[in-house]
């Protein structure tokens, strides 16, 4: 078990490794010093060397809103000749507005100020003061570097003292300036480029819309008939890619897709006709207005609607199992198809149960520090909580991965549709839960369960599925947000979809069984689905993209 909490340690995908490039300093001094001759990086002038005094300037306060930038550039030259330190290394993509790595300090006398290199989304830290020699002055504090759209942050310190004191801290932050996603928003559309591409594989070899294509491990597809609480998503992705490249064979694949859902619309013994319907004939009329469409999302509605119980406050879930009245937190995604329904002219009944019932479950799903229950059990006479517990998680009192992102997105959804501030509370607890977990790995895909990396009993598969899902809701809530969260939300999502973009967890043209995503899990406890490609992600992956991709 040595090795898995390496893996976790590490923060990377899955079973990879990081690779980190070590530098000697006579490397770095060489560097330097072609730099100084290229111009390529600022140089301070020689200076009788003196002895060393501690260097650097305390760093400008983060700017917001700022993009990408430069390395930061090397200390001056000393008197002994020998040249400054290193680059400051870029700052993480996708996290908070926050600084990046400050530039290294010069290593003899008065060397000159690193720049801070730009986290993403953020404004840069100033760099390293230089180290001040007994009759040099001290380094000024570095420059923070520019982000898209931001203001230099910081000014610099002032000069050392004789004895070798270091040089006072750098300066404020500068104001940030417009935000600005152009190189994030390129790079998804890219990638839907990318997947429209692979996907056209996965269109050719499942033909038949009546035998679905649900999941698949080692080159074995599970295939599911219309009933299955998934069917819908193969036609949600059709549409999903129609929408993003206007191709006619998409939509033809999608009409044909969503066609075979149709017999679902009057189903009553299942919450998840709001999966079934949404994903395929509430895409279809999203994007073409047909109006037959219309008419089976509101007879859906009615569908769902029937399972409301008024006691309660909430629409059942599942009709298997020993429960009274499960409701689970996935069910606030089927939320969707009663709102949409009172928005296209059907019962104004149907929006008011989905307020209440998100109500109810804002209630009674959620522990303290945010993280959500799967399954809250009820009286359904009295509408008294029975039981809470985590169904597909590791334990009761653990937090299911999918089951935080389905929270998080069926809140925001929920906050969209009714404006209704308690929703937009939660959906931001949820996100900074999630977020901000000290059990999320560095790379914004989380492990199935946030109980895994402290499990030596639990083998540490990630769940693309729910870092899809959830960057899909974070692009979402960021349009809600305001100020630094909104910035640190969709910060957070762009990096988890350039993970999932990636080989760690984006499969090879032509393998995967065609499907594009890797590496989530299903139903850990019982052994279902472990470590699969499933349809459900590859939903959610391509709607998130296209989040992305329509970033200011």
């Amino acid at each position: 078990m040595a090795s898995m909490h390496v893996r976790r340690a590490n923060g990377t995908g899955v079973r990879s490794a990081s690779v980190e490039r070590l530098f000697t300093n006579s490397a770095l001094a060489a560097i330097a010093a072609l730099g100084c001759a290229l111009g390529a990086i600022g140089c301070g002038s020689s200076r009788p060397g003196g002895s060393t005094g501690t260097g650097g300037a305390r760093a400008g306060a983060a700017g917001t809103n700022g993009g990408e930038g430069a390395n930061g550039g090397g200390g001056a030259n000393g008197g002994s000749g020998a040249s400054g330190g290193g680059a400051g290394a870029t700052g993480a993509a996708g996290m908070n507005a926050g600084a990046g790595t400050s530039g290294g300090a010069g290593t003899s006398a008065g060397g000159g100020a690193g720049s801070g290199a730009v986290g993403a989304g953020g404004a840069a830290a100033g760099g390293a003061g230089g180290i001040s020699g007994s009759s040099g002055g001290g380094g000024g504090g570095g420059l923070g570097g520019s982000g898209r759209g931001g203001a230099t942050a910081g000014s610099g310190g002032t000069a050392g003292t004789a004895s070798g004191a270091a040089g006072a801290g750098g300066g404020g932050a500068g104001v940030g300036g417009a935000s600005s996603h152009a190189a994030d928003a390129a790079y998804c559309a890219q990638q839907i480029t990318q997947a429209a591409s692979d996907f056209t594989r996965f269109r050719a070899t499942y033909t038949n819309p009546m035998s679905i294509p649900r999941s698949a491990k080692s080159g074995t597809a599970r295939m599911v008939n219309a009933s299955d609480w998934t069917s819908g998503f193969p036609a949600g992705s059709f549409w999903l890619l129609y929408e993003r490249t206007k191709d006619q064979a998409w939509r033809t694949a999608a009409e044909s897709w969503t066609a075979a859902l149709a017999s679902q619309q009057t189903r009553t013994d299942t919450h998840d006709v709001g999966f079934i319907i949404n994903s395929s004939f509430g895409n279809g009329y999203r994007l073409t207005q047909t109006a037959s469409y219309k008419a089976v999302i509101t007879t859906a509605a009615a569908s769902l609607a029937s399972r409301f119980n008024t006691n309660v406050g909430c629409t059942r879930s599942w009709d298997f199992g020993s429960w009274m009245f499960p409701v689970i937190i996935d069910n606030m995604m089927n939320l969707e198809l009663l709102y949409r329904a009172t928005a296209l002219g059907a019962d104004a009944r149907y929006k008011q149960m989905g307020v209440t019932h998100a109500a109810t479950t804002r209630a009674n799903h959620f522990r303290a520090d945010a993280s959500s229950y799967h399954l809250v059990d009820y009286n359904p006479t009295t509408g008294a909580v029975i039981k809470k517990q985590t169904n597909q998680g590791l334990a009761d009192e653990s937090a299911w991965a999918r089951g935080q992102a389905w929270g998080l997105y069926g809140f925001t959804m929920s906050y969209r549709e009714t404006n209704d501030a308690r929703f937009l509370d939660q959906a931001t607890r949820s996100a900074d839960f999630y977020t901000q977990s000290s059990r999320m790995p560095a790379d914004g895909v989380p492990y199935f369960d946030f109980d895994a990396p402290i499990r030596d009993d639990v083998p540490d598969y990630r769940d693309a599925s729910a870092g899809a899902i959830a960057a899909s809701g974070l692009l979402e809530l960021a349009q809600f947000a305001t100020g630094a969260a909104a910035e640190r939300y969709r910060a957070f999502a762009v990096k988890a979809l350039r993970s999932l973009s990636s080989t760690g967890y984006r499969a090879a043209t032509g393998t995967n069984s065609q499907f594009l995503l890797m590496h989530s899990v299903g139903n850990y406890p019982q052994n279902d689905e472990i470590d699969v490609a499933i349809n459900y992600a590859d939903y959610y992956y391509l709607e998130a993209l296209g989040r992305c991709a329509d970033l200011p």
